[in-house]
């Protein structure tokens, strides 16, 4: 059964039903004219009553049919019998609208007046307007209370969804921006080790051994210098493994092309999206994997959610000095010259990365960022950074 026909505002309103029906069933007992009435009204009393206690009609359409079934045609025997027995029509149209389908209830209200009226006329009532008027009118005003009930109700149930749908997706965000805070943090932190501690310690090594191949090998400060040397060394090492330990979880199990190659594979698409590398792979600096794999997500996310293309394709060129990544699809492009400042590579606004935050990523390590777009030409997105020194491929 319905979950309304158990909510407290339901039930009441059936109990009423359920009262007035067995008003009117004791008010043509008691006006009755013989005990074939009084019998008939009594006969029809108990098939309510059982309807009310029974748990079969409460919990299935099929035993609510068979116990309106029952009680309509009692209901006949005693509108056959007495006049008065029109008057329980009007609980009688609820109980069909509510307990039956609608394919099935209307037809029954409207067999129920016909037989109300053919009930009023058969007991040698005048024929007049009104005999007719009154239990259409009473069938109409059923029919609209139920049918706005329902129409009430299934916006309510929208309402409850939406809210439901709402609550859930604040929590969803709620814990997005908990889990890109702290990725944000950890590439910070990455970049700052990096950047300033490791380049550091990379310096003092170079100026220690400088200053080892100036001073003479027997000299007292050549021990010390090799010593420095040594604890430098040991030193960057362990900054290299901090940054390792902060790297993003798509970069943790493996190298930039696989994290990318495993973005391609696993985006919801359309659009086909493939991925290819170019040239000979080699390892990158995590700042640089981290910022190529974020440009990557970020340019890939708005092709998926904007482009509306078919094919898409992500490539990473290992090139003699320099790194490129490019992301090309055949969408329906955008002119970039147009396009406000928070307006994304796949042509539309949003507040994650867009293209600013793309090209400060590139220009914060040295590189170039460009976006090639026009209306119904697709877009391409191309980085290329610089590797930082001569030994950056090794």
């Amino acid at each position: 059964m319905d979950v309304r026909q158990h909510s407290p505002v339901v039930i009441t309103l059936r109990l009423c039903l359920y009262a007035l029906f067995a008003g009117l069933l004791a008010l043509a007992a008691i006006r009755a004219d013989g005990p074939a009435p009084v019998a008939a009204a009594a006969v029809t009393g108990a098939v309510l009553a059982w309807g009310v206690l029974s748990p079969a009609v409460h919990r299935s359409r099929r035993g609510a049919a068979v116990w309106l079934g029952a009680l309509s045609l009692c209901w006949l025997v005693l509108l056959a019998l007495s006049p008065d027995a029109l008057w329980a029509a009007f609980p009688l149209y609820f109980l069909q609208l509510h307990l039956l389908p609608a394919r099935w209830g209307l037809p029954a209200v409207g067999a129920t007046a016909a037989a109300a009226i053919a009930g009023f006329v058969g007991h040698g009532g005048r024929v007049t307007p009104g005999a007719f008027i009154g239990p259409l009118l009473g069938a109409a005003v059923a029919v609209a209370t139920v049918l706005g009930y329902e129409a009430l109700y299934r916006e309510s149930e929208r309402r409850r969804e939406l809210i439901e749908e709402l609550v859930a997706t604040r929590a969803e965000l709620a814990a997005a921006e908990r889990t890109a805070g702290t990725l944000a943090e950890r590439e910070r932190l990455a970049r700052e080790i990096h950047d300033t501690l490791a380049q550091g310690l990379s310096s003092i090594q170079l100026l220690l051994r400088a200053a080892q191949r100036v001073l003479p090998a027997a000299s007292p400060a050549a021990g010390h210098i090799e010593q420095a040397r040594a604890t430098a060394q040991d030193n960057l090492a362990e900054a290299r493994r901090f940054v390792h330990a902060l790297t993003p979880p798509d970069l943790e199990h493996g190298s930039l092309a696989g994290a990318l190659e495993r973005l391609c594979s696993g985006a919801a698409g359309p659009p086909a999206v493939r991925f290819s590398v170019s040239g000979t792979p080699a390892e990158l600096p995590t700042p640089y994997e981290v910022a190529l794999l974020r440009i990557a997500q970020s340019a890939l996310g708005n092709t998926l959610r904007h482009a509306e293309a078919r094919r898409a394709e992500i490539t990473l060129s290992f090139m003699d000095t320099s790194v490129a990544l490019d992301v090309v699809d055949d969408g329906v492009g955008f002119v970039p010259d147009a396009v406000p400042a928070r307006v994304a590579a796949g042509g539309a606004v949003e507040g994650g990365f867009g293209l600013p935050a793309m090209r400060a990523r590139a220009e914060a390590l040295g590189g170039t960022f460009a976006v090639e777009s026009a209306p119904g030409q697709g877009t391409a997105v191309a980085v290329t950074l610089p590797y930082p020194d001569p030994e950056g491929r090794a």
